[in-house]
């Protein structure tokens, strides 16, 4: 049985999506290049897989930073309370193994 891969973008034109939804536009054009990408995000198979969810962190972080105003302030929440569970969690389990090495 075959495995398929994706289909590698032209190198000359950034993306396949030139060759379909965006036919016709300027493939030089920032502008477009900024959409043709959006569109590649949007159409990516969710993986569950390590390199997937860095990836997903990876999207965060890009769409965190593009942000303005209030969405901004909502991503720098979301990254603090997930760094403050990480922080109670560690010590958490660092007060356990004292607790028991002690005891």
């Amino acid at each position: 049985m075959a495995v398929l891969e994706p289909e590698a973008p032209d190198p000359g034109r950034g993306s396949r999506l030139f060759d379909d939804e965006l036919l016709g536009l300027d493939p030089a054009e920032p502008e477009v290049q900024a959409f043709a990408a959006h569109l590649d995000r949007m159409r990516r198979e969710p993986s569950f897989t390590v390199e997937a969810s860095l990836t997903g962190v990876g999207d965060f972080a890009d769409a965190a930073n593009r942000a303005e105003g209030g969405r901004r302030w909502l991503a720098v929440l979301v990254v603090v309370l997930l760094l403050a569970g990480v922080v109670y969690v560690a010590s958490t389990i660092l007060t356990a193994v004292v607790a028991i090495v002690a005891g």
